[in-house]
């Protein structure tokens, strides 16, 4: 694969505001390069590293449906590899938190303020009934500016294509789902879509950042200007402004349009693609099938003041809630993303392997990856290769 065989020692490197990035000699195999492509998108400067055998406090929030099941996946796992974390459970309210207009409570935001890092199982908001966005409310209150996905082949799990390798940084506070909605008249009503300069630069400065930290070539802007000119026309104003400090990386703009079609066509086209909230939303769900699949797919959310909140982007599934069926790769993944965020290498190597050998031994698979394993069988697999 075009991109397998590119170096990437850098994505291995530690990230910062500085813009400063450190070389590193490993030599990774097949396995280790891919892994550690996608798993080292954090900045890691939003952690401290921990000082000999000391726990280190993350706070966790297990989720609904499959989602207790699957962060009992993570905390075997953990165990199993000897990883220095004590987990801070918080769980969804049942009644809404008039501080946080939402099931989650004060609580437990404060809780991801105080350890600044933290895992996050998938979350239900009932639809249609009024209740703020679960999703939505941790991104504003802990403002958590950018969304980063990587997506990339896994080997040994064929899909239609084999050669993807591109990350998406989405937008995280703002666009369609600033939550501002009203009606204007009886049987119509308006929602408001917010761009603001702040936010633009702040997330195109990652992406570019993101890029030449970790070997990147190019980076896409995603947008319908053509269309909506004055909100993304100051986005596209605002890449801009931020590549023109970045002329080793290329630029472009694409129409979001153009760009599902030339994703499915072909996704080799494309390296880092930022974008606002809404397109990020749905070109990097439509990136996680190219590759298998939500299950998949690692995610972290970056914030300011030092905060990085990983999460799987999957459903609750609440139809095999119970049933042992789930699929825990997702979360697992973005635990590894918090790893590396802590500087704990060594255990994200280990556990990432083991992740990535037992998909593509194939024994070991749920229902989703083709195979009849159940979701403790699988954790078990993952377990043995450690």
């Amino acid at each position: 694969m075009r991109r397998f065989l590119r170096s990437r020692a850098t994505e291995i490197f530690s990230t910062n505001p500085s813009f400063a990035a450190a070389a590193s000699s490993r030599v990774f195999s097949p396995v280790d390069a891919a892994s550690s492509r996608v798993f080292s998108p954090l900045d890691r400067t939003f952690s401290s590293t921990p000082s000999g055998s000391d726990l280190i406090t993350a706070t966790l929030f297990p989720g609904d449906g499959i989602g207790p099941e699957i962060a009992e996946s993570v905390k075997q796992v953990f165990r199993t590899a000897d990883v220095p974390i004590e987990w801070e459970e918080h769980y969804v309210g049942q009644e809404i938190d008039p501080r946080t207009q939402s099931f989650l409570t004060w609580e437990s935001l404060e809780s991801v303020r105080k350890n600044k890092v933290g895992l996050k199982g998938p979350m239900a908001t009932p639809i249609g009934k009024g209740h703020r966005s679960l999703n939505l409310t941790l991104r504003k209150e802990l403002n958590l500016y950018a969304n980063v996905r990587p997506c990339y082949s896994l080997p040994g799990y064929k899909t239609r294509y084999d050669d993807v390798d591109l990350i998406t940084i989405r937008e995280n506070t703002e666009g369609e789902y600033s939550g501002l909605e009203h009606q204007v008249v009886r049987g119509v009503v308006e929602s408001l879509k917010i761009i603001t300069r702040q936010a633009s630069l702040r997330v195109a400065e990652y992406a570019f950042h993101y890029a030449k930290a970790h070997g990147r070539e190019r980076v896409s802007a995603i947008h319908k200007a053509n269309i909506m000119q004055k909100t993304d026309g100051l986005f596209l104003k605002c890449c801009r402004e931020v590549a023109e400090k970045y002329p080793e990386i290329k630029y472009e703009e694409v129409v979001i349009d153009n760009c599902c079609m030339m994703l499915v066509k072909n996704p080799a086209l494309f390296d880092v693609l930022v974008m606002p909230n809404l397109y990020g939303d749905i070109i990097s769900d439509l990136c996680a099938g190219l590759i298998g699949g939500l299950g998949l797919t690692p995610s972290c959310n970056i914030g300011e003041g030092g905060i990085a909140l990983a999460e799987a982007v999957h459903g609750s599934a609440p139809d095999i809630a119970g049933k042992n069926n789930a699929n825990p790769t997702a979360l697992l993944l973005s635990s590894v993303s918090m790893l590396r965020h802590l500087e704990l290498n060594d255990k994200a190597d280990r556990i990432q392997d083991a992740i990535l050998n037992t998909i593509a031994e194939g024994k070991y698979r749920t229902a989703d990856l083709g195979g009849t394993s159940s979701t403790s069988d699988f954790t078990k697999a993952i377990c043995n290769h450690l």
